[in-house]
């Protein structure tokens, strides 16, 4: 039921870096999300809406990213030195964590979806694909609001304008009593340093008003709105494609999630686990996984193709629960992700 690419032994503990543990205790998470932080790095919402809500991308030392010469700094910022050091972003459950007990565990509307999508240009790259990985997945970087370099795991998604990258809202802000990430970029299939199609920065970070005001788990859901980047100055969907999306499917599905857990390959390379999903309670999936700190934001992927390296995004990686038992959790994607979608693309340019 659980499976991982072929690796060299022993991989994982040489690539293994200082991490905020996904076993890290309730006290010590809360601390780290809740630091106090200058205030160039208050992030104003730029936009809200039925349970939505954005903010403008910043620079560490909070100017807004209003242009590609600012976004091109923030490319710039990331040194493969500032990228290796990055900490990896896992937000652990604690008991007084909110998963919205009075909404009815179940799909809140008819199924629906969205195709994948293929890249519009011929990529190629000198880095032979791997078992079970992703173009469309990659690693992405951003400074926090105390200075440090952390990452968490992201995908695209497919959309009419293809700027959208899809992740947890832990990874796009801290939650209640928090703020936005600033220096936020995406490499897509990021492996051992390279960049095989360049970067892409984002220029606004968007969630929902629920993870923001309460860090409720069935809401751990964030997009990126991404300027022109990479290797060819394109779009992000233009170069690398996305993934399709689900929603309302039912608690009981088979996925395919991809991430870069650092328990596994040091958050090197992109990794998976294949497993059925079932209602974990509170609006909220769980699978079986071996993956741990460094996958949060990585998609739960319905119907994954390894031959394409597409499929549906059914969740994405929000915490771990009972920690170290091999079980991960991810919001249920019902009409709130479909709301937060619409809502990011139409806050998107052409």
């Amino acid at each position: 039921m659980l499976g991982e690419p072929e690796r060299k032994t022993g991989e994982s503990e040489d690539r293994l870096k200082s991490n905020l543990r996904w076993a890290v205790t309730a006290g010590l998470s809360v601390a780290m999300f809740v630091s106090a932080a200058p205030a160039a790095n208050a992030n104003p919402a730029t936009a809200a809406g039925k349970g939505n809500v954005s903010s403008v991308a910043r620079t560490g030392d909070g100017r807004a990213i209003t242009n590609d010469r600012i976004a091109k700094e923030v490319a710039d910022y990331w040194t493969p030195e500032r990228m290796a050091s990055a900490v990896d972003v896992t937000y652990a459950k604690s008991a007084a964590a909110a998963d919205a007990p009075s909404r009815a565990s179940k799909p809140t509307g008819p199924a629906g979806a969205i195709a994948p999508m293929a890249p519009r240009v011929a990529v190629t790259d000198d880095f032979r694909t791997m078992l079970n990985e992703s173009l469309a997945v990659g690693k992405v970087f951003f400074t926090t609001p105390t200075g440090g370099s952390a990452s968490c795991s992201a995908s695209t998604v497919a959309s009419g304008k293809r700027r959208l990258v899809m992740t947890a809202g832990h990874c796009v802000h801290q939650g209640a009593g928090g703020q936005w990430y600033s220096n936020w970029q995406f490499v897509p299939r990021y492996r051992t340093g390279a960049r095989p199609f360049g970067t892409f920065v984002a220029q606004s970070l968007n969630t929902r008003t629920a993870w923001i005001n309460s860090s409720s788990y069935a809401e751990d859901m964030g997009i990126a709105i991404m300027y022109n980047g990479g290797s060819y100055g394109l779009k992000v969907g233009e170069t690398v494609g996305g993934h399709g999306l689900r929603w309302n499917w039912g608690y009981s599905v088979s996925v395919t999630a991809l991430g870069y857990p650092s328990n596994l390959g040091g958050g090197e390379s992109q990794y998976y686990c294949q497993s059925t999903t079932w209602n974990a309670g509170g609006q909220q999936i769980r699978m079986y996984c071996n993956m741990t700190y460094g996958s949060s934001g990585g998609p739960w992927l319905q119907e994954y193709n390894d031959a394409t390296g597409y499929g549906y995004i059914n969740s994405v990686v929000s915490h771990g629960d009972n920690p170290g038992n091999g079980q991960f959790d991810g919001p249920y994607f019902d009409d709130d992700i479909k709301s937060l979608y619409d809502f990011a693309e139409g806050l998107s340019p052409a």
